[in-house]
């Protein structure tokens, strides 16, 4: 009998009597797929699904990796069962970020990558980022300005300082993710940063950071003493 073969711990019994804290990811996963194939149940099924990529290592938080392909490729998943597994995923990200957003000010570089960690350092592409913050630190809106690659010649000035205004931000902090898993600055991240900067102390809209965003780990112009 393999691992997710207990008839005698069926994921939807078990959350009725113990209640969902008791279930294991594999068990959650499980009860919204409801169903598995001829050859496996849904707990089986869910626990191949969590160990589709290497470094998800059996875990939930992998989900959001995954692309609709990935998923697909397994026996027994469709696409109305791959579409609800990464709604599962953007939806446990979301919440977790409005919880953040409730209870944060954004005072500190280690706080904002916190924040953006784990939507971004699995990015396959660069992904530039404005943040925009009030004057005590909180966070007003967030807009991507760029996809691909950190260009000075795709990302304007004149659409980020557009946006700051929009948002009456007090504040601005850009964040990008480098897919290598180096956080360290390029001489194309300097360039950026630095123009940015300038227009942002003539329009007394600061740029308070640039921070890279990494494999688990993130590097701050603002701490490196390049801002």
């Amino acid at each position: 009998m393999g691992p997710y073969q207990n008839k005698e711990a069926m994921p939807y019994e078990r959350f009725l009597k113990y209640g969902a804290e008791s279930l294991t990811d594999a068990e959650l996963l499980a009860i919204i797929l409801r169903t598995g194939t001829k050859n496996k149940n849904a707990l089986e099924l869910a626990g191949d699904i969590l160990h589709l990529q290497e470094n998800m290592q059996g875990k939930l938080i992998g989900l959001h990796q995954l692309s609709l392909e990935e998923l697909m490729r397994l026996p027994g998943i469709g696409e109305v069962k791959a579409v609800k597994i990464k709604a599962i995923g953007e939806l446990a990200k979301r919440m977790s970020r409005q919880s953040l957003r409730n209870i944060r000010k954004f005072d500190s570089p280690e706080k904002l990558a916190e924040y953006y960690m784990e939507s971004m350092r699995h990015y396959t592409t660069e992904c530039v980022l404005l943040i925009m913050l009030d004057n005590k630190g909180h966070l007003l809106g967030e807009r991507q300005i760029s996809q691909g690659t950190v260009n000075a010649s795709l990302i304007s000035p004149r659409e980020i300082f557009i946006l700051a205004l929009k948002f009456d931000a007090s504040g601005i902090i850009l964040l990008h993710n480098h897919p290598s898993g180096d956080t360290t600055p390029s001489n194309q991240d300097r360039v950026v940063t630095k123009q940015i900067y300038e227009c942002g102390k003539l329009m007394n809209i600061p740029l308070i950071d640039h921070i890279i965003i990494g494999d688990n780990t993130y590097s701050s112009f603002k701490e490196l003493g390049l801002l």
